[in-house]
């Protein structure tokens, strides 16, 4: 079972899941400042002010443990990889149903393609766009029950559940992990993912809306570059595996 795994986690060669694991993070690090705090910051301004009051209770470290949300990030980290092992186990059935060695290297392609829009305005113009509202019915019915409970277990619910959040920067995220080569590798590449967006929402959490302001126009050029990066590598990945 161990050979098993590890032949999974090579599917993209000896350095490609780490390649993309860390493509992945700095994506996440990235569209943290530029996007995750700004669409997931109300999620948790909403959980810091409803744990405020028994946050100030108790010490400096209850305070900051408090405003670290960790359940939440966890139960978004559980969500994502699980979409990754979901995207990862369909790109290698894709791949094995259909015999094309190339499957991989067209998602890490698009995933590439992706995020070069998420750093070029020019070209994330050509892309189509998001539907206006991003939050479908069965997320917003339980949304509300779980932000009045400021509890670790609604936390980690509300985490799980956001992670659905349909996002232009999580689809390409996940077309990356589908082109991982199998569910265990799709895990952890969006594992790296989710732990690079915690950064800004810590921000979120601690400074709110100030961190945004004090975040502004360095993180957007910084993020930027990072988007750019990000896309350099992925279609390496993709032009060496097709190759």
């Amino acid at each position: 079972m161990l050979a098993d795994c590890l032949h999974d986690l090579a599917a993209l060669g000896p350095a490609g899941l780490p390649a993309l694991v860390g493509s992945l993070f700095l994506a996440g690090l990235a569209g943290g400042l530029t996007h995750c705090a700004g669409m997931c910051g109300p999620f948790v301004l909403a959980q810091a002010g409803a744990r405020a009051d028994s946050a100030l209770s108790g010490g400096s470290l209850r305070r900051l443990a408090g405003a670290a949300l960790l359940p939440y990030h966890l139960g978004r980290a559980t969500g994502y990889a699980a979409l990754g092992a979901a995207a990862g186990g369909f790109g290698a059935l894709l791949a094995g149903l259909t015999g094309m060695r190339f499957v991989a290297a067209l998602l890490l392609a698009l995933a590439a393609l992706a995020m070069l829009a998420q750093g070029s305005a020019r070209l994330a113009a050509l892309l189509p766009r998001l539907p206006k509202s991003l939050l479908p019915d069965f997320l917003s019915r339980r949304l509300g029950p779980l932000l009045a409970a400021p509890g670790p277990w609604a936390g980690f619910r509300l985490g799980f559940l956001l992670s659905a959040l349909p996002c232009g920067l999580l689809w390409a995220a996940l077309a990356g992990a589908a082109a991982s080569g199998s569910a265990l590798a799709g895990a952890l590449a969006m594992a790296g993912f989710a732990t690079g967006t915690v950064p800004a929402l810590l921000g979120v959490a601690l400074l709110g809306q100030f961190f945004r302001r004090v975040a502004g126009g360095r993180a957007q050029a910084l993020a930027g570059r990072l988007f750019m990066f990000n896309g350099v590598v992925l279609l390496a990945l993709a032009l060496r595996l097709a190759g």
